[in-house]
């Protein structure tokens, strides 16, 4: 049988390696799938998980909760170093900040404020305007930046923790770094767990009335839960009215907020914005000014508010949990303690500004 020839050039090209190696050089490069978006999650669990293990530790050991997120979010920096984490926490420390500071909205009623009287409401405002500038003027003279003094002078001045991270929504990481701040909550928080054992005793030194004694505790303890405590544990009427100076001043929170954003600016100086945009209101000073509203003019059933108080309190310890994750150690070590002399001199002057007023006009 005669070997039947092959002819080469009748067969496709696809048959031929070198034809296949040369179209495969001149194909353009497969592209590569897209990557997946990061999520939110990994981030936000950590926070979630340091936050339920604060709780713990707080309710066992009778400690102050946002003192111990704030260790345990230093403990675990190192969860910043991954980037999948960076999403998660950027949401924790902002939208989870932003949520809590609304939330606060359902303790407070306008009517609550009024109950207080003209004078005393007076005295309170001299007492945190006192407050919040002994907090700047410190910082100036301990060579601290003005940011850090606005910072530890308006927490001192008005609740605290809740305060300090909605000022530090104002003032941007670009101005201030988070290292210091994470040092403002620390001496907040410890200012206010100290204060909170050592007013009433001071209150039944001094022989204070209780009216006298429930407005020294109201206006001078940053936490809210450690003021209006602070106040029953001198007696109960003087709790009572501790809660009502207490919650005077977390309702002035929006207003310090917005004068303090109108004072200092934006942190990009290059941005110029019209009149109308610089005084509109951070949409959660807003929503917070509205829930105020609400339920003043509607009852909230208590079961509701208890809720929202304890849902606030849950997001901004996770927002501190997240904080305290993207703070840099090296520089906590390098800075020292001089960020904190700021709240020592804000506290000095709010007890002191405080008995004047409780003396004088109660």
């Amino acid at each position: 049988m005669a070997r039947q020839e092959i002819d080469w050039d009748s067969l496709p090209s696809a048959a031929d390696l070198f034809g296949e190696l040369h179209l495969a050089e001149q194909a353009p490069a497969p592209r590569a799938p897209d990557a997946p978006r990061d999520s939110i999650l990994p981030g936000l669990t950590i926070c979630a998980i340091a936050a339920g293990a604060a709780a713990w530790l707080a309710e066992h050991y009778h400690f102050p909760i946002i003192l111990l997120g704030l260790l345990i979010g230093l403990s675990m920096s190192f969860v910043a170093r991954e980037p999948r984490s960076h999403r998660g926490l950027d949401f924790a420390s902002r939208t989870c900040l932003r949520l809590g500071v609304v939330l606060l909205g359902f303790q407070v009623t306008f009517g609550q404020i009024g109950s207080l009287g003209p004078e005393p409401f007076a005295g309170l405002v001299g007492v945190m305007a006192l407050t919040f500038f002994a907090g700047v003027i410190a910082a100036r003279l301990a060579g601290q930046s003005s940011y850090t003094g606005i910072l530890a002078g308006g927490a001192t001045a008005i609740c605290g923790a809740s305060a300090a991270m909605a000022l530090y929504g104002i003032i941007g990481r670009e101005r201030l770094p988070q290292t210091q701040f994470a040092i403002t909550l620390v001496g907040v928080s410890l200012a206010s767990a100290v204060a909170m054992s050592l007013y009433p005793i001071l209150a039944g030194y001094l022989q204070l009335s209780h009216q006298q004694a429930g407005f020294l505790i109201g206006a001078s303890i940053h936490d809210v839960a450690q003021a209006i405590g602070g106040g029953y544990a001198f007696s109960e009427p003087a709790g009572s009215y501790a809660t009502i100076v207490k919650l005077s001043r977390v309702a002035l929170l929006a207003p310090v907020v917005v004068i303090t954003g109108l004072a200092i600016g934006e942190p990009d100086s290059g941005a110029r914005r019209t009149l109308w945009r610089r005084l509109a209101l951070p949409w959660f000073i807003t929503a917070f000014f509205a829930v105020v509203l609400v339920n003043s003019l509607v009852p909230v059933p208590p079961v509701l508010g208890s809720n929202a108080l304890a849902l606030s309190k849950g997001l901004l310890l996770i927002a501190v949990i997240a904080t305290a994750m993207r703070s840099r150690l090296d520089l906590l070590m390098q800075t020292g303690l001089r960020p904190a002399i700021p709240v020592l001199a804000a506290t000095v002057v709010s007890f002191i500004a405080s008995l004047g007023v409780a003396l004088l006009l109660l």
